[in-house]
């Protein structure tokens, strides 16, 4: 059966979203997931996409960089703070390609652009300000956040990225070869601070292998494929069911409940970030 690209968008949300459970399950520290989850990742993304494995170029590194970035950042922010303030703070990532397009992509912003970026940043603060919240998997949410913001920041980058290289062809290829060449950078920089690999439990070893592989690589396989067939603004709205189901699956395995204004400040993210969506491509409701 033929899958859409809308419903491989939200596939790969899905995957994106058991990221912040599944790495608070882990006893190995964010230096050991990070290096051990972006190698197998890279492994699965050359092994699942072909055209990733020839498609590398220097626009293609540059790319490369900002994703191996968002990646690290945010390994570590959900060791920190919570996993829904990690994906909520991420989702703001709007607010940084708003800023950036017209100096990256000469693309013009317009005063709604202004208002939105607005909305995102009253929503960011009240994440920050409500989003301090301790539990055994968030022992320290305050800079925990700031990582995740950073996160944010680094990802907006990689999404102006991806434009960039879409914009030159609608081959899925260098888009998933960022990917690849991301996650490579993500271990290379990681590994001093991995080894020595603590032995860790087989639990241990599974969680990282599914990050690789499902989290990150099927992921991709979706996301990479529909990417080019789908405008972004409309992409951006299905993949927030990302950020929904985050929250939910660190609730069900690590009891993670977010403060009264964390929770206001994530609506607040989302609900902008979708009605934007919905009113710049207005066929997302046909």
């Amino acid at each position: 059966m033929r899958v859409g690209p809308r419903t491989q968008l939200v596939l790969a949300a899905a995957c994106f979203s058991t990221a912040g459970a599944a790495i608070k399950w882990t006893n190995f520290g964010a230096w050991q997931v990070a290096a051990v989850r972006a190698l197998v990742a890279m492994v699965a993304i050359l092994a699942l996409i072909p055209e990733a494995r020839s498609r590398w170029s220097w626009r293609v590194a540059l790319v490369s960089v900002a994703y191996a970035a968002a990646g690290l950042l945010f390994v570590f922010a959900n060791k920190l703070t919570t996993a829904a303030n990690t994906v909520f703070l991420q989702a703001t990532n709007p607010l940084f390609v708003v800023a950036l397009a017209p100096w990256l992509l000469r693309e013009r912003v317009r005063g709604a652009d202004l208002a939105f970026m607005g909305v995102l940043a009253a929503g960011l603060a009240l994440l920050f300000v409500g989003g301090r919240r301790h539990f055994a998997t968030a022992p320290d949410p305050f800079l925990g956040n700031a990582l995740a913001a950073g996160s944010a920041l680094a990802w907006a980058f990689t999404v102006t990225g991806y434009r960039w290289l879409a914009s030159r062809g609608v081959d899925h290829g260098p888009i998933a070869a960022a990917a690849a060449c991301g996650n490579l950078l993500v271990f290379l920089v990681c590994l001093p601070g991995a080894v020595p690999l603590a032995t860790g439990r087989a639990a241990d070893w599974l969680i990282v292998v599914y990050l690789g592989v499902f989290q990150l690589g099927l992921a991709y396989v979706f996301l990479s494929r529909a990417i080019t067939r789908v405008p972004a603004l409309e992409a951006s709205l299905f993949l927030l069911v990302e950020p929904v189901l985050s929250p939910v699956w660190a609730w069900l395995a690590h009891g993670e409940t977010p403060g009264p204004l964390a929770l206001v400040g994530g609506a607040v993210i989302l609900t902008a970030t979708a009605l934007k969506a919905w009113t710049d491509n207005p066929m997302v409701a046909a």
